[in-house]
């Protein structure tokens, strides 16, 4: 009986022991410790892949065959750990892990490891093993460190794209994207590097600049049949297709700056005209999360019916379209409706329609004087454009409180409807000499 409770004993011990660690003695992945962590990874000349995990964690399950994959194929050619953080607090606390799993990749430089942000496989692993393998061959031939793609490239806002991660941020994303395809022995493409990089610094937030190493992803590479390097792929905003067009122009900076911007004027969608009903709060995100913003004051419906207010919002409507590039926001509403923002703004006193440009960060303010029109929106807007305007610091120097309104409904206006007034019983002859008579 002894003996029986000692060996459940043991067996619990055991099984509690594989539960903690999730890789087992017989597994390829290593198990890492706050004791053996430096002499084993950062003292180390070896790349290190390194997860790291807590027991409880469902993720971390769930990756457990993937990772150990990885680390069978990676075996004698890149390390492949795991630690167990939710035992080994400090260790995780030390390299800023906030989730499970979390994985750093410890390359070149062992104190700055990167984070793991491809697909969660064996595939995607083994990738980025060899992407980190690659970099430091290519630094130590004088090839410069390469943390980011394109051919040696420094920056950070170039985004490294691999088979794994292709598919999912290209062509499911909105975004336009310019693909620079390249070979880390290809000169051109060193010599592109740091154009490559600082144009996707200024590009940042508009166009996603990113690069593909076609030695290690050979299929993509042969999917959009690359044959030289580097090749500069255009895939358009919204393309679900996987098609994508090849870039012909030039090779500096403001070459490519300048295509990817007139490409992102052809796709995007201009600014919606929107009519200002939704109080203070919509006024102040128009016009302070913007450079301008644009309000137009429409004759009352009773002034300018449906047809009118119409052709009125389609004037705006193509002049947001003209300059959408600006993003600029674009409010209307009804003459009277906004008693004090009329007021703050010196708007009206030319008659209907009007035009304020205000400019939310500065809290100033300029009046369309010319015709309510598409060339002369236009022209007032271009001068504005190039600091012809004259404008006007708002007399408060912040945005006045606007009332909710009614939107309206697109229909014609309606004249209220008074009640008929019964004067049978009032004596409208009040001459006295008539009353006498």
């Amino acid at each position: 009986m002894a003996k029986d409770f000692k060996w459940m004993l043991l067996l619990a011990a055991a099984v509690l022991n594989t539960v903690n660690a999730l890789y087992d003695h017989s597994s390829d992945v290593i198990e890492l410790t706050p004791t053996n962590f430096q002499s084993r990874v950062i003292d180390s000349n070896d790349v290190w892949i390194v997860e790291f995990f807590a027991p409880w964690c469902g993720h971390c399950r769930n990756l457990v065959p993937e990772y150990q994959k990885a680390a069978k194929a990676l075996k004698g050619v890149v390390k492949v750990g795991a630690v167990n953080a939710d035992e080994h607090q400090s260790l995780g606390s030390q390299y800023g892990v906030r989730g499970f799993p979390t994985i750093k990749i410890f390359g070149a430089n062992k104190n700055k490891p990167n984070d793991y942000q491809g697909q969660r496989s064996a595939q995607g692993f083994i990738d980025a093993g060899f992407r980190e393998l690659r970099n430091i061959v290519d630094s130590r031939i004088g090839g410069g460190s390469k943390s980011s793609g394109s051919g040696g490239s420094k920056s950070n806002d170039v985004i490294e794209l691999t088979e794994s991660n292709f598919d999912e941020k290209v062509l499911k994303s909105d975004d336009l994207w310019l693909v620079e395809f390249y070979a880390p022995w290809c000169g051109h493409c060193k010599n592109l590097a740091p154009i490559w990089a600082e144009v996707a610094t200024e590009l940042k937030g508009k166009v996603r600049v990113a690069a593909v190493d076609a030695t290690v992803h050979q299929s993509l590479a042969s999917r959009y049949e690359i044959r030289g390097f580097p090749t500069i792929k255009v895939f358009a905003a919204g393309k679900k297709d996987g098609s994508a067009e090849e870039y012909q122009g030039g090779r500096s900076k403001s070459d490519f700056v300048k295509f990817a911007m007139d490409k992102l004027e052809e796709t995007m969608q201009p600014p919606e005209v929107v009519q200002l009903t939704k109080g203070t709060e919509q006024l102040k995100q128009a016009c302070e999360n913007s450079q301008l913003c644009i309000l137009s004051v429409l004759p009352h419906i009773l002034d300018c019916q449906s047809k009118c207010r119409n052709e009125y919002l389609d004037v705006l409507r193509r002049t947001a379209e003209r300059f959408k590039k600006n993003r600029w926001q674009y409010l209307w509403m009804e003459a009277g409706a906004q008693p004090e923002l009329e007021t703050a703004l010196d708007i009206g006193g030319f008659g209907y329609p009007a035009m304020a440009v205000i400019n939310g960060r500065k809290m100033k303010y300029s009046l369309l004087r010319g015709s309510f029109s598409y060339e002369g929106i236009g022209e007032f807007l271009r001068d504005l454009l190039y600091g012809r305007g004259t404008s006007l610091p708002l007399r408060t120097n912040q945005l006045p409180d606007v009332i909710d309104t009614e939107p309206w409904d697109g229909n014609d206006g309606q004249m209220p409807v008074i009640e008929d007034i019964d004067l049978s019983d009032v004596d409208l002859d009040t001459d006295p000499k008539k009353t006498e008579l």
